[in-house]
């Protein structure tokens, strides 16, 4: 059985943490929805965290670069919590800053979560899709990958 690959961390420009991942964004393993949320409990919104890069290597190399300090404190929240030295680590953490982003920008994932002034609370069988829901290109999803591993009677 192969051994996975250790994910390099350097140190670059202007305090960028600079994270090496030897394969693209659709090639990272699918997770469990416990690990989405154990890294969604570990955040910790007014945490200073340095701005974060991704470098994924393929025939096309892409660059994502997280200089938003709340996209930075959620990859902390993962470094914590799941670590980023492998390529699990790397799929939670794109997985979840999708998750948020998913959580923001689809109209119908507001039915799978609620907010309150101490926080979100995110219904499993949401966790459980972004949990196994293909990654893009890009490192994120694409809606309709997500919304089909929803249950279809609450779409009503």
């Amino acid at each position: 059985m192969p051994t996975e690959p250790e994910i390099a961390a350097l140190a670059g420009p202007g305090g960028v943490v600079l994270h090496l991942i030897p394969r693209l964004p659709p090639a990272l393993p699918a997770v469990t929805a416990r690990d989405l949320e154990q890294a969604w409990e570990a955040t910790q919104p007014a945490i200073f965290a340095p701005p974060r890069a991704f470098r994924f290597d393929g025939p096309v190399p892409l660059e994502l670069r997280l200089a938003d300090p709340d996209a930075a404190a959620w990859v902390a929240a993962v470094e914590r919590s799941i670590g980023l030295s492998t390529l699990h680590g790397i799929s939670v953490c794109l997985r979840l800053l999708a998750l948020i982003a998913l959580m923001a920008q689809a109209r119908w994932a507001r039915n799978w979560f609620s907010l309150a002034r101490d926080g979100a609370v995110i219904r499993p069988e949401l966790l459980r899709a972004a949990a196994g829901a293909p990654l893009n290109e890009g490192g994120g999803f694409d809606e309709s990958a997500v919304q089909a591993l929803m249950p279809s009677s609450a779409w009503g």
